[in-house]
């Protein structure tokens, strides 16, 4: 059995985590963690801080307090907040400790030593006014390559393009707001492209297997060609060059590893923390381990080219260091159709949400929404009338319902307890066991064979699913036996068969009672608060909602019916009490202006009379309006009116079909600013897929688009 090495990317220590880092990074994780620990796999689960680089020494300064101030501030929060919102980590730890910078600084020795190394002078962006130099991300211009405004120093959010800093156009110091100075300074660079070769050989034989988001950001880098990467800063905070033969105190002197070189060694030092001696040695040069890193799509290249370029290149005798197997990165995750924005209030912050609703039921609806609106493929939108629903509409009314409606009959017609099978079903366990194991039993009744191989194909699904990290689609695959077990329920109608048949009303409660416990095993990787208090209630402990490792495949085993005829079940109690919407209203009202939104939805009486088919502020805010651009536009074959239109929202671009070409020519449409209905369900219109509306008023029996006369930021919420 091989292990499993799982990583999540290290959190910036300068701010607090939200519901976007955690669903893109750390709960996919967590779940795939779970669900193969009760598969009874070897499992090691790492993550912590990350807590270097000069945005921790901006922090302390804008707050008057020391760097360890900062990192220990928010360090602690997200732990905690982590902990509360039921991550599995083995370890949780930081990379300002010893045993870190120890490592790190190996690593610099030995690449030094092997030449992988090598000193260049330079020129770089140096505020006169702060006295420091700036890294890539404090620095902002205009694009050389495309030529959009606020282009970071190392890459352009707009068109994707990287470049060195020196090379943007009317840069802007984001410490001091002014314009930075070139000024020379000496640093140590690693020779990413020495290991080109290595890397296209690497990624060629894992490309069938990992997500197309992360192949073609990879390939777009080799594509391009590595180039040399500055592996110091000029910093006050970091891991320091002190100590490393090959460099003296005058070159050490105010030097400081760049970040992104020694956070992903986080991983390693992290391993050795938790062992405490040579036991990390297998995980990370081990054969027989798989490594999984799990990151967002602004980590992909750190862990799909870097990373395995510094563990290649680490290799010798000593060091047989084993590279990513997988790196299935996720893209963004949005806040009711908006960027997740600290400044703008537009955000969720993990630790306000696990502090306000620490009880099970909210904190379970949230892992469960999120996941359900996990960015696997493309950027996904969370929204608090989708954690409604999904607390609500599937939650409540069909695990927690089915389970609610098992028990309350068994309390009034069983005493509590698995009923006895008796009568023509005396051998029925028998039979039912071997159409789990065979599918073959000429003996089993109808509604409990359809059960039984919904059961067994879901299970089949989710399987196949969650080993190729679609979280979603495995979801709704449980979901759907959570489904299948209300209508087994209603399809055997034990309400009426207790009045003249009580053996199969038995049988029935029996099977019931048996998919209670199912699920409980297989929703514990998603809800494991609830999983936990699921087996309470069935008064038996699987440690299905805590990350220890089980040792059998308790997974596969949860379609065996193991809860023995007689055995009592606990009163049940309501899993999941329903989301009203003030609770909705209230959690909406928080984000933006701290005015109450909800405000300017208000009609007077007067007003309603007048206006027909009115509806609730809530109907309206369930539609999102976002402006968008028309990149390109061409007609559909076949159709005369029918125009295909490729759209930019800012953070997507999207196709939409679009019956206006009767009355607008191609040419003259892209560049338009125009407003789409941004979460209609998509559909095919001749073949060709539509990924939303766009808005256009009638006049004078034609159609006039919906636009902006000015600037506009493209994907702003259109109310």
């Amino acid at each position: 059995m091989k292990k499993k090495l799982v990583t999540s990317a290290l959190p910036y220590a300068n701010g607090y985590i939200h519901l976007g880092h955690l669903a893109g990074a750390y709960l996919p994780a967590d779940i795939f963690v779970r669900y193969q620990r009760l598969k009874g796999e070897d499992v090691l689960y790492v993550c912590g801080s990350d807590e270097h680089g000069v945005a921790i020494t901006i922090a302390a300064e804008k707050e008057g307090v020391s760097p360890q101030n900062i990192i220990d501030k928010y360090h602690n929060s997200n732990k905690d907040a982590f902990k509360k919102i039921g991550m599995s980590f083995d370890i949780y730890s930081r990379t300002s400790n010893k045993l870190h910078h120890n490592t790190a600084k190996e690593f610099f020795a030995d690449f030094l030593k092997k030449g992988y190394l090598v000193k260049r002078e330079s020129e770089q962006f140096f505020d006169k006014k702060a006295n420091m130099f700036l890294p890539d991300r404090y620095v902002e211009g205009i694009c050389p390559n495309c030529g959009s405004e606020g282009a970071r120093g190392d890459q352009c959010d707009s068109c994707g393009a990287y470049y060195s800093q020196t090379e943007l156009k009317n840069p802007i110091s984001l410490v001091s707001k002014e314009t930075p100075i070139l000024k020379s300074t000496v640093h140590w660079y690693f020779r990413f492209q020495d290991f080109q070769d290595f890397l296209e050989d690497y990624i060629s034989k894992n490309e069938k297997f990992w997500k197309d988001n992360v192949i073609q950001q990879t390939r777009s880098w080799l594509k391009a060609g590595l180039a040399e990467r500055a592996i110091t800063r000029d910093l006050e905070w970091g891991v320091d060059l002190t100590g490393i033969e090959g460099v003296s105190e005058e070159e050490a002197l105010g030097k400081r590893l760049y970040v992104w070189f020694d956070a992903v060694l986080g991983y390693i030092s992290a391993t050795k923390e938790y062992f405490g001696d040579e036991r990390w040695r297998e995980w990370w040069q081990g054969e027989d381990t798989d490594y999984i890193a799990f990151i967002g799509k602004d980590n992909i290249v750190f862990h799909t080219l870097i990373f395995p370029a510094m563990l290649f290149g680490r290799r010798d005798s000593a060091n047989k260091y084993i590279l990513p197997s997988n790196v299935p990165a996720h893209e963004f995750l949005n806040l009711e159709s908006q960027k997740f924005s600290k400044s703008k209030n537009w955000s969720i912050d993990l630790k306000d949400f696990v502090t306000e609703y620490p009880e099970s039921n909210y904190i379970d609806t949230m892992r469960y929404a999120l996941a359900m609106n996990f960015p696997e493929t493309r950027d996904s939108d969370f929204t608090w009338k989708d954690f409604q629903a999904r607390g609500n509409n599937e939650l409540a009314a069909i695990l927690g319902n089915f389970i609610n409606r098992t028990l309350q009959f068994l309390n009034k017609n069983f005493e509590g307890k698995v009923p006895n099978l008796a009568g023509n079903y005396k051998d029925y366990l028998d039979t039912l066991n071997n159409y789990i194991e065979n599918s073959k039993n000429d003996n089993l009744e109808e509604n409990d064979r359809i059960l039984l191989e919904t059961i067994k194909l879901e299970l089949y699904n989710v399987n196949r699913n969650w080993n190729t990290y679609r979280f979603r689609d495995g979801i709704v695959n449980i979901m759907n036996i959570a489904r299948a077990a209300n209508k087994y329920f209603n399809d055997e109608e034990p309400w009426k068969s207790i009045k003249d048949n009580s053996d199969k009303t038995a049988k029935s409660l029996f099977i019931c009672c048996q998919l209670i416990r199912t699920l409980s095993i297989l929703f514990a990787p998603i809800i494991p608060n609830t999983s936990s208090k699921i087996q309470s209630i069935l008064n038996v402990d699987e440690e299905v909602g805590n990350n220890k490792k089980n040792g059998n495949n308790l997974w596969e085993n949860s379609l065996k019916f193991e809860l023995k005829s007689g055995h009592l079940i606990n009163n049940p109690e309501i899993l999941f009490p329903r989301i009203e919407d003030e609770f909705v209203e209230k959690e909406y009202s928080k984000l933006g202006s701290k005015t109450n939104k909800l405000e300017s939805a208000v009609i007077n009486n007067n007003e309603e009379k007048k206006i027909e088919g009115i509806i609730e502020f809530s109907d309206f805010m369930n539609v999102k309006l976002k402006a968008s651009k028309i990149i390109s536009a061409e007609s559909v074959k076949k159709s005369d009116k029918l125009v295909k239109l490729q759209v930019d929202l800012g953070y997507e671009k999207r196709q939409i079909i679009a019956g206006i070409g009767k009355f607008y020519k191609c040419e003259d449409l892209v560049g338009k600013i125009i407003i789409i209905v941004a979460n209609l369900k998509p559909a095919k219109l001749m073949g060709e897929l539509s990924e939303g509306m766009l808005l256009a008023a009638n006049y004078n029996d034609g159609l006039k688009l919906a636009t902006f006369d000015g600037d506009v930021e493209l994907g702003a919420e259109v109310r």
